[in-house]
C-alpha cells in the first residue's frame, strides 16, 4: 500500500491563528482580578512567567507529536519514555483535571451573567449547570464545536479583552501600583499557579504540526508569535486591571471584564460583555466535554480505563465515556455549592494536576529527544517544576488520583487487558 502524507496546508498566519485559539479562552476572563487579589500588582510577573513558559512548552509538544502521532498525547509520551504504568496515571491526571476544569468554566459564564440577570448565588449554581447539561447533551446526540467556531469564540474574547485595555487606560492612576508586591513572592508564586489554567492549550494543536507548509521554519516561529502576542494581550488586562483597581472581592474578581467595560462605556457595554462571555463559556464547556469523552475513550481503548468507557454508538460517539464525563462535572458543581466554592477554588484541582502533567511530557521529551528539542524539554520542566512548591496542599489531589490510577491498574483490571494495552500500543 502507498504511504499516504497528510497536506501542507497550514500556513505562518494560520498557525498563530490556531495557537491563540487553543490558549486564549474563559479563565482569562476571570483570573487577572483572583490573581492581583493574590499577589497585588505583582501578579503582572505571575502572567508574564507563565506566557514565556509556552514558548519550550509548545515547542516540545511539537516536537513530541512530530516524534510520537498519537492520539493520547502526553499520557502516550509518558508511556512510550517511563512504561505503561506512568502514561496511564498521566492519562487520568489530564482526565480528571480537564473534567474539573469544565466546572469551573460554566461558572465563569454564569457568574458573569449573574449581576444583569439579578441571580443569587444558587441561581448562579443553577445557570451552570443548565451548561453543562446542554454541553453534555449536546455531544450525546455528536454534536460538537466546530475548529472554527472554537477560533471565533477565541476571537471574541481577544476582541473583548482588547476594548477593555483600551477603554480602561485612561482610569488608570499609579496610587493602584504600591505597594508592588504587598503579600511577598511567595504570593507571586501561588498567583502563578492559580492563572496556569489561563495557559491551557499549548498542546492542543500539536497534532497537526505535520500540516504546517514548513513545519521546521513555522511552527516555532507561530509558537513565538502566539506567546508574543498571547503575552501582550494578558499583560494588558492585568495592567489595567490593577491600575484601575478592578479587584478585591470575589463579586468584582469574577466579572472584571464587564466591569471595566461598563464603567467606561456604560451598563450597556457590561451587559453585551457578560452575554458574550456566557456565550464563550457554553462553547467552551462543549469543547471540554468533546475531548475529554475522547480522551476517557482512549483511556479505555488502550486497556487502562474501565472497558465501558471504550465503547461507542452508532453516531460514533462514545456516549458512556460523555455522559460519565457530563457526571462528573454535575458531582463537582454540586460539592463546589456546598462547600461555598467558586471557580478560583475548583481550578486548583486541574491546575495541580496538568502542570503535573506537562512535567511529566517534559521529562518523556528529555529522554526521547534530542539535541535542541531536548534542551527545550529541560527548559520547560524546570519551569514547571518551579511552580509545584507553591501549589502546597493541592499536590494531595495528583497523588490522590495517581493511587486510584495504580489500585485499578493492579488490583480492579482484567489480567487480559495488558494484553490489549500491549496490542494497541505495539
Amino acid at each position: 500500500m502507498a504511504d499516504q502524507q497528510l497536506s501542507r496546508t497550514i500556513s505562518l498566519p494560520q498557525g498563530v491563528a490556531l495557537y491563540l485559539g487553543a490558549v486564549i479562552g474563559a479563565g482569562v476572563l476571570i483570573l487577572p482580578g483572583a490573581s492581583a487579589t493574590v499577589a497585588g500588582p505583582a501578579a503582572l510577573v505571575a502572567w508574564t512567567f507563565n506566557s514565556v513558559l509556552g514558548i519550550p512548552l509548545a515547542l516540545t509538544f511539537a516536537g513530541m507529536a512530530s516524534r510520537i502521532p498519537d492520539a493520547g498525547g502526553a499520557a502516550t509520551y509518558a508511556a512510550r519514555a517511563f512504561g505503561e504504568t506512568t502514561g496511564a496515571i498521566v492519562g487520568w491526571f489530564y482526565f480528571v483535571g480537564a473534567a474539573t476544569a469544565q466546572t469551573a468554566v460554566a461558572l465563569t459564564g454564569a457568574y458573569y451573567a449573574g449581576p444583569y440577570l439579578g441571580l443569587g448565588r444558587g441561581e448562579v449554581f443553577g445557570l451552570a449547570a443548565v451548561i453543562l447539561v446542554i454541553a453534555t447533551a449536546s455531544n450525546a446526540r455528536g454534536l460538537k464545536v466546530s475548529g472554527r467556531l472554537q477560533l471565533l469564540f477565541s476571537a471574541a474574547v481577544a476582541l473583548l479583552l482588547v476594548l477593555a485595555i483600551v477603554v480602561a487606560v485612561p482610569h488608570m492612576t499609579a496610587a493602584h501600583w504600591t505597594p508592588f508586591a504587598p503579600h511577598g513572592v511567595g504570593a507571586i508564586g501561588r498567583a502563578a499557579v492559580l492563572v496556569f489554567f489561563a495557559f491551557f492549550g499549548w498542546e492542543a494543536i500539536t497534532h497537526l504540526s505535520e500540516e504546517f507548509r514548513d513545519p521546521a521554519r513555522d511552527v516555532p516561529r507561530s509558537t513565538i508569535i502566539a506567546v508574543g502576542l498571547i503575552t501582550a494581550l494578558f499583560a494588558g488586562v492585568v495592567v489595567v486591571t490593577v491600575g484601575t483597581g478592578t479587584f478585591g472581592s470575589d463579586e468584582v474578581n469574577r466579572t472584571v471584564i464587564a466591569r471595566l467595560l461598563g464603567d467606561s462605556l456604560g451598563r450597556a457595554a457590561g451587559v453585551t460583555a457578560a452575554a458574550i462571555a456566557l456565550f464563550i463559556a457554553l462553547g467552551t464547556a462543549n469543547a471540554f466535554v468533546a475531548a475529554t469523552s475522547r480522551l476517557g475513550y482512549a483511556l479505555a481503548r488502550d486497556g487502562v480505563a474501565p472497558k465501558l468507557l471504550g465503547s461507542v454508538n452508532r453516531r460514533s460517539v462514545p456516549l458512556p465515556s460523555v455522559l460519565v464525563v457530563g457526571g462528573y462535572t454535575g458531582v463537582c458543581l454540586l460539592a463546589s455549592y456546598l462547600a461555598g466554592w467558586g471557580p478560583e477554588q475548583i481550578l486548583v484541582v486541574p491546575n495541580a494536576l496538568v502542570i503535573l502533567t506537562y512535567i511529566s511530557a517534559m521529562a518523556a521529551g528529555v529522554k526521547l529527544l534530542t539535541g535542541a528539542r531536548r534542551v527545550l524539554a529541560v527548559v520547560a520542566a524546570v519551569l514547571c517544576l518551579a511552580l509545584l512548591p507553591f501549589a502546597g496542599w493541592a499536590l494531595l489531589i495528583p497523588a490522590g488520583v495517581g493511587l486510584i490510577t495504580l489500585v485499578y491498574l493492579k488490583r480492579v483490571r482484567p489480567a487480559g487487558r495488558r494484553a490489549e494495552f500491549d496490542r494497541v500500543k505495539g
